[in-house]
C-alpha cells in the first residue's frame, strides 16, 4: 500500500469477493469482482436488491468485458447469488470496454433494460462497428505518430488493434433509457442520484444514495489509481483535464465518511482526501511537464516524466493520451506554446 493510500480507510480490510460470488457490503448491496486480461486485472461490479413495480429482483452496475470466462462467472453468480429473483435493469457507468463489454449479454439474459448516459450510450455503439476508436487503427496511428511514436513495429502494431474495442464489446442493446446529470432512481425504495463526470469518459455517471451514504464512483473517483484522462485521435484538440478535475467538484457536498464502491481497488471511505490527493497529483505532474518542456519536446519525450515503470504497448497508448491531456492542459492555459516541426511531430515549449 502506497502513502496515499495510507490515507484512506478500508472497512472490509483486504477482503474481495471470491470469483463468481457476491460479497455483501450492506443489506441488499453486493460487491462482485471480474477479471481483466490486463495489467489492471479486475473491475468491482455492483448487484442491487431492488423492486419495481412490485416485481422483486436485481439492479446490475457495470458488466465486465465480453469474454467466455466472464459469462461463466455471470452464470455461476445468476444460479447461486439472485435467490431466485431476476435481474431487472442493467445500469452501466460509461462506455469503456470493461463496463460496457456485455451490457447486450446480460440485458438479453434477463429482457432487461439498459440505463446510461446518451453520450456514452451513442459512442459505445458507434464503436462497436467501427474499425477504430481510441485503441487502435490508421487513426490512432497517425495521431501517436503525430506525437512522437515514431517505431514502425509499435505503430503497426497500434494499427492491428482497430477491432479492438467490438472485441471486447461485441453489440450494444438496441435501445436505452437515459441518465442525465440529477436524474434519481428509486432502487429499492432507496433514492439514487446520477452524477456525471467528464474527462475520463464522454458523460460518465457515478450513482450516490443518502440513505446508505454510499458512492458508486465508477471511475471517477480511485483509491490507488489515478483515474487515465486522455486526448485521442477522434478528439485531438481535446483538453479533457480541466474536465476531469473540476467534475470532481461535483462530489464535495457529500459527507466525508461517504462509503465509495469505486471500480477497480477495495472498497474506502476518505472521499475528500482522495479528491484532493488527485488535485495535488494533477497539479505536481504539471509542473514537471512544464519544467521538462523549457527545450521543445513531444509527447514521447515526456513519457517519462509522468511514467517511471517500464509499459507495454496496451499501456503506453494511454499513457500517450494522458501525457497529451497533460501538455494540451499547459498549453489551453498560454504556459506552452505547439508547433510542427519539419518531421511532422508536434512539440510543445515553454512559453
Amino acid at each position: 500500500m502506497n502513502l496515499l493510500e495510507h490515507q484512506l480507510q478500508y472497512p472490509f480490510g483486504d477482503t474481495l469477493p471470491a470469483p463468481g460470488l457476491t460479497m455483501e457490503l450492506a443489506p441488499g448491496l453486493r460487491w462482485i469482482r471480474m477479471p481483466l486480461p490486463f495489467a489492471l486485472d479486475h473491475i468491482n461490479l455492483w448487484l442491487l436488491r431492488d423492486c419495481i413495480e412490485g416485481k422483486q429482483g436485481w439492479t446490475i452496475i457495470d458488466c465486465g468485458i465480453s469474454r467466455d470466462e466472464v459469462k461463466t462467472l455471470w452464470t455461476e453468480l445468476f444460479n447461486t447469488q439472485l435467490e431466485g429473483l431476476p435481474v431487472l435493469r442493467v445500469i452501466v457507468t460509461h462506455m469503456h470496454p470493461d463496463h460496457t463489454g456485455l451490457a447486450s449479454w446480460l440485458c438479453e439474459q434477463w429482457n432487461a433494460p439498459l440505463y446510461m448516459s446518451m453520450t456514452d450510450y451513442m459512442t459505445a455503439k458507434l464503436w462497436t462497428v467501427s474499425k477504430g476508436g481510441a485503441s487502435g487503427g490508421e487513426s490512432a496511428a497517425r495521431h501517436l505518430g503525430r506525437h512522437g511514436m515514431v517505431d514502425p513495429e509499435a505503430l503497426q502494431q497500434v494499427r492491428e488493434r482497430a477491432g479492438y474495442y467490438p472485441s471486447l464489446v461485441p453489440s450494444m442493446p438496441p435501445s436505452y433509457i437515459r441518465l442525465l446529470h440529477g436524474s434519481t432512481l428509486s432502487i429499492n425504495g432507496h433514492r439514487w442520484e446520477a452524477i456525471v463526470g467528464y474527462g475520463h469518459a464522454p458523460e460518465h455517471i457515478s450513482l450516490y444514495c443518502a440513505d446508505l451514504n454510499v458512492l458508486i464512483s465508477g471511475d471517477m473517483v480511485l483509491p490507488r489509481i489515478s483515474t487515465n484522462v486522455s486526448v485521442f485521435d477522434y478528439e485531438p484538440l481535446a483538453n479533457p483535464l480541466p474536465l476531469y478535475l473540476n467534475s470532481l467538484n461535483a462530489f464535495n457536498h457529500l459527507p466525508a465518511d461517504t462509503l465509495v464502491l469505486p471500480s477497480h481497488g477495495k472498497v474506502f471511505t476518505g472521499l475528500h482526501e482522495r479528491i484532493a490527493q488527485q488535485h495535488a497529483h494533477h497539479a505536481e505532474r504539471l509542473d514537471e511537464v512544464l519544467a521538462a518542456c523549457i527545450t521543445p519536446q513531444s509527447t514521447t519525450n515526456i513519457l517519462p516524466v509522468l511514467f517511471k515503470r517500464k509499459l507495454d504497448l496496451h499501456q503506453t497508448t494511454f499513457a500517450m493520451g494522458e501525457a497529451i491531456a497533460h501538455l494540451h492542459a499547459l498549453y489551453f492555459e498560454g504556459k506552452l506554446s505547439r508547433s510542427l516541426d519539419a518531421d511532422g511531430i508536434i512539440r510543445f515549449k515553454q512559453i
